[in-house]
């Protein structure tokens, strides 16, 4: 995997860095596994918009992709590395020894007709699904549910990972992409290996129509709003905005906006570095 850099022989090409997607192997996704995904244009069913700055955008269909591995029975063969429109990841199509075909997230590394497996009493080898109770401590991992049979929750986009640092009873202690360390149940699943498409954070859009092709709208920012639309915004000139925050008044830039009451706050032993 690799990305393409483009000479700027166009004001677009400037400064435009994509994916090379030579790890692509099939361009044609698995018919029987693909959803119609509606796109609402950040308005509800009224048609009042509730989400600024959503619309347009190429249609695409959704993967159905399988966060849970809870297929123990058999082992399965990976058919194809595929590109998915709805996620940063590569995802690999892998056929059971039943016929069964299911999406995974590719790990990075994984190969066309490399075999994986899941379940409890499997190989931790790269793309193999298991408890986190049977995986070495210092082992990379991805796809870590946080309660067991939940499917995937954590350490899912592009290039991330988490590290298993040490087990304590009943408890993993995984060292999260964020910084934070937290414990998880030993039961829960965890996928062996780093998630595909590493160099997904190097790639630059060059231009404001990639961003439209992916539904996204031209977000203004506060400061250069009136009073009444924006707590930054009025001012004679070129204002500052005061002290940073949200429309709604919500202070930014290192204001807690975590509830020191959530019931999470006892697996998490040392909060994300800022």
């Amino acid at each position: 995997m690799s990305v393409k850099k483009y000479k700027p022989v166009t004001p677009g090409q400037r400064n435009k860095v994509i994916s090379a997607f030579d790890d692509i192997t099939c361009h044609t996704p698995h018919k029987a596994l693909l959803e119609p995904l509606k796109r609402t244009g950040g308005r509800n069913n009224t048609g009042q918009m509730t989400m600024r700055y959503i619309g347009g955008g190429h249609k695409k269909m959704y993967r159905i992709v399988d966060f849970r591995r809870d297929k123990d029975t058999c082992a399965a063969t990976v058919l194809t590395i595929e590109y998915d429109p709805n996620r940063s990841a590569r995802i690999a199509l892998v056929e059971y020894e039943d016929g069964e075909k299911r999406y995974i997230i590719a790990p990075n590394g994984l190969k066309v007709g490399q075999k994986i497996a899941s379940g409890s009493g499997v190989a931790p080898d790269l793309g193999n699904a298991l408890p986190l109770a049977e995986i070495p401590v210092g082992t990379l991992v991805h796809n870590i549910e946080l309660r067991p049979g939940q499917g995937a929750a954590m350490a899912r986009s592009a290039g991330t990972f988490a590290q298993l640092a040490a087990r304590e009873g009943n408890y993993a202690v995984l060292r999260l992409p964020s910084g934070e360390t937290r414990m998880v149940l030993v039961a829960c699943r965890a996928t062996v290996g780093t998630v595909s498409n590493p160099e997904h954070n190097l790639e630059s859009y060059g231009k404001a129509g990639r961003s439209r092709h992916l539904g996204r709208r031209p977000r203004n920012r506060g400061v250069v709003m009136n009073p009444h639309d924006h707590p930054m915004g009025g001012g004679e000139g070129r204002a500052s905005g005061g002290h940073p925050r949200s429309r709604k008044g919500l202070p930014a830039k290192g204001y807690k906006t975590r509830n020191p009451k959530a019931t999470s706050n006892k697996f998490i032993i040392e909060r994300r570095k800022k």
